[in-house]
């Protein structure tokens, strides 16, 4: 893409608070303590996602119910996980797996998981977003794109995923110009496979591309074979340490 380059000035500046965005821990029978620990307080957390069968599930899960009103009662955002199947699934069946999620779970907002990047995908997207403002008075909604899309999309929803993927591909990844144009709390960056002597060199990747939400671990993809987000990281009462004290602002 023409618009990409790794020299863009960092756009991060002191009064821009470094956070958590959560993709999605596995189901709160699976994993209690990492939905236990970001209700901790302290913790810099942006949002969390609630993902309880791909989707919302065909029905109330009083594990997941009870797991996002901790989240809420505590002041965190919760997101419901919206499959977008890169612009393969319905706009009927987003908007009723969305349905779902306010009925059942009280979200704050969305994901739109595996959202399209090309701008002819462009106009379904806004008016799926659009809906979905419609149907969560306040809602917010992050595009997780998981690259750089058209720049139009920076236009449609609250916040961008521009990079999901590994620390071998972060570490020399590029960013797009016109990200520029834009303030860091418009952009999340998901990285898995961080060891942990890296983590203050992804820090300042981070900064310097002008993301303010992240989420690293130390777990990986296996080669595709396994979702990195479903635990929490090996260091994660290190990274929530270094965030929440500012240092790494």
């Amino acid at each position: 893409m023409p618009y990409l380059t790794s020299t863009k000035a960092g756009t991060a500046s002191t009064d821009v608070r470094t956070g958590f965005g959560i993709p999605g821990y596995a189901h709160p029978l699976v994993a209690p303590t990492e939905w236990g620990e970001l209700t901790r307080p302290g913790t810099p957390l942006h949002w969390v996602v609630l993902n309880v069968a791909d989707g919302p599930g065909s029905r109330l899960d009083p594990h997941c119910l009870e797991a996002a009103g901790r989240l809420r009662n505590a002041g965190v955002r919760v997101l419901g996980h919206l499959d977008t199947g890169h612009g393969v699934r319905t706009f009927g069946e987003v908007i009723s797996d969305a349905h779902r999620y306010i009925d059942w779970y009280r979200v704050d907002g969305f994901l739109l998981d595996r959202c399209p990047t090309e701008r002819v995908s462009l106009p379904e997207v806004r008016r799926t977003v659009t809906t979905l403002r419609g149907i969560r008075d306040d809602g917010h909604i992050v595009l997780g794109h998981g690259t750089h899309p058209h720049p139009g999309y920076a236009e449609t929803a609250d916040q961008l995923v521009t990079f999901s993927g590994s620390w071998s591909d972060y570490r020399w990844s590029q960013v797009a110009e016109w990200t520029a144009d834009h303030p860091p709390e418009r952009f999340c960056h998901f990285v898995h496979g961080v060891p942990r002597p890296h983590l203050e060199e992804a820090l300042r990747i981070a900064r310097w591309q002008g993301a303010s939400t992240i989420y690293f671990t130390d777990h990986t993809d296996r080669g595709g074979r396994a979702d990195p987000w479903e635990t929490m990281p090996g260091y994660w009462d290190e990274i929530v340490s270094r965030i929440g004290t500012g240092v790494s602002e």
